[in-house]
């Protein structure tokens, strides 16, 4: 419904109730209607959800529509992240948001920095859900209380021209709410388990939850050594279990995303129960390091598997966990993924050591030979180091393709004395390329960092304790942070207005008219921004 047609809706329900609605003004109401365009998550979900439905499909049709995100661990770093994208791109087209589990573990827990291990509380993330979702509505209602103002000057002045302009505008205004990925970890228990905190997660919004294959009382972060996987029956359960979920709240179309850590797991707690050979269960057992039983009096509470006609006794470390053949894991991902989206999951998510093209694509070819639509969300984590990550591909290309690198020392090509030359140039464009290239050869349909933020807050609070501290004092902030908010146009130079007094304002205007009191008067201090 268009901004004019609220108007003319709230007229006529107040001309309906009589003298005693009086004071209630039908452009108020239709300008907090439009104001709050979502009334609850699931209205957030669905929406959401329909959006990364036809992402999906625009990048079926042309993989250089791939979408991005960056995580985000506080709802106002959310926020501008999407200000700043409709600032600097004029849209938040194919952009969406991502909630780490790791910077909720290390950020949001009441028990101080934790591990990425699932040990925070897990009703920390739909709350963090529902807190992104609250700062994104807040900028949709700042952005068109301005052009609610703007049109308000216009009709005074009579401008029928920027009148018409302006409610175009609201009745085209673009949202600042976009999809989120929300990690829910391993299901923080039993598929049961899962399926209450998934519940919970869509109830605040989430129209994508991405689902991992490790246990979920051992589980480790992705770029952690120890990680311990399950048999894909169990974890095929918490699949189902965050689909019923959806479908439960009437979220036909929302999103799974299966992620499997075994290219970097090489344990089992579990064997697999097997109903016949070549079953799902069987194949997982197939990867089980072994070793032949000949002597029966040698075993000690072993469980013992039949492979070819033997008795074969599974490798059991110290911890009670079984191990895994080594050189087994991307053969195990591939599987991993293939019965995945047999069984109900959207998109994959391969875990892996580094960010290496050739590598992601050689399993996603494989993948795609039996599932030809299989598409990725891949983490471009800060776990890894870029920079030296590719300066080594360069370097071992080059040297592969007979190319002199005699001025290029490969241990310490981190230094910044490689920053500008040749092989330096070449790795940085490797890097600049690397989500359109990716998306291209190896099926990534979503981009992510998981922690930009975790790092950005490091690095810009340890620029401003040098300089503040240090001789600069307060030109350290004014020089560093205002001066720059200002010539950049940060919309949060003016933070009273960003966190909603301008919108109070309004409210006090329509709830006490010409006896409001109001904080955005001429001795506002923000008002030193307004150019």
């Amino acid at each position: 419904m268009g901004y004019q047609d609220r108007i003319a809706q709230a007229e006529r329900l107040t001309r309906a109730r009589g003298p005693a609605w009086d004071g209630i003004g039908a452009a108020a109401v239709a300008r907090m209607q439009t104001q709050n365009r979502f009334r609850t998550g699931l209205d957030i979900a669905r929406y959401t959800a329909a959006i990364m439905r036809r992402d999906m499909a625009a990048y079926d049709a042309d993989p250089a529509a791939y979408t991005q995100s960056l995580g985000c661990w506080h709802g106002f770093i959310g926020q501008q992240k999407l200000i700043s994208i409709k600032k600097h791109f004029g849209t938040t087209d194919r952009r969406y948001l991502y909630l780490s589990g790791w910077m909720v573990a290390a950020l949001r827990s009441e028990f101080g920095p934790l591990p990425d291990q699932s040990m925070h509380e897990k009703t920390s993330v739909p709350a963090l859900i529902e807190e992104l979702y609250t700062f994104l509505r807040q900028a949709d209602a700042r952005e068109l209380g301005q052009l609610f103002r703007d049109l308000d000057i216009a009709q005074t002045a009579g401008n029928r021209i920027e009148e018409q302009r302006l409610i175009h505008a609201i009745d085209q205004h673009q949202t600042h709410v976009v999809p989120i990925i929300a990690d829910i970890d391993a299901g923080f228990g039993n598929a049961e388990a899962t399926y209450l905190l998934a519940r919970k997660m869509i109830e605040a919004g989430a129209c994508a939850l991405q689902i991992e294959n490790q246990v979920s009382d051992e589980k480790q972060c992705g770029h952690q050594d120890g990680k311990v996987t399950v048999p894909h029956e169990d974890f095929l359960a918490k699949i189902r279990a965050c689909r019923y979920a959806f479908l439960e709240l009437g979220i036909d179309d929302g999103i799974i995303v299966a992620r499997t850590d075994s290219l970097g797991a090489g344990l089992t707690k579990q064997i697999a129960w097997s109903r016949e050979p070549g079953d799902l269960a069987d194949r997982y057992n197939a990867f089980l390091d072994c070793e032949e039983v000949t002597d029966l009096a040698s075993l000690r509470g072993d469980v013992l598997i039949e492979r070819d006609g033997k008795l074969m006794r599974p490798k059991r470390l110290p911890s009670n966990l079984f191990q895994f053949r080594e050189g087994s894991g991307v053969d195990r991902c591939v599987l991993d993924c293939i019965a995945s989206l047999q069984n109900g999951a959207d998109l994959l998510w391969i875990e892996t050591e580094k960010p290496h093209i050739e590598q992601i694509a050689g399993m996603v070819d494989r993948i795609r030979d039996v599932v030809p639509d299989a598409k990725l969300v891949y983490n471009n984590s800060p776990s890894f180091n870029w920079t030296l990550n590719f300066r080594q591909q360069v370097y071992d290309a080059w040297t592969a393709a007979g190319r002199d690198v005699a001025a290029y020392d490969r241990a310490r090509l981190m230094s910044a004395d490689y920053d500008d030359t040749p092989l330096g140039i070449e790795a940085d464009d490797r890097i600049r390329n690397f989500q359109r290239e990716a998306s291209a050869r190896a099926g990534i349909f979503h981009h992510l960092i998981t922690l930009p933020t975790y790092h950005t807050a490091a690095l810009s609070t340890d620029e401003l304790a040098r300089e503040y501290f240090g001789e600069a004092g307060m030109l350290g902030y004014v020089e560093g942070v205002q001066r720059q908010e200002i010539r950049r146009g940060i919309a949060c130079v003016r933070h009273q207005n960003m966190s909603g007094s301008d919108i109070g304002d309004d409210h006090k205007e329509y709830f006490a008219g010409d006896a409001a009191l109001k904080a955005g008067g001429v001795h506002n201090t923000m008002n030193q921004f307004a150019a």
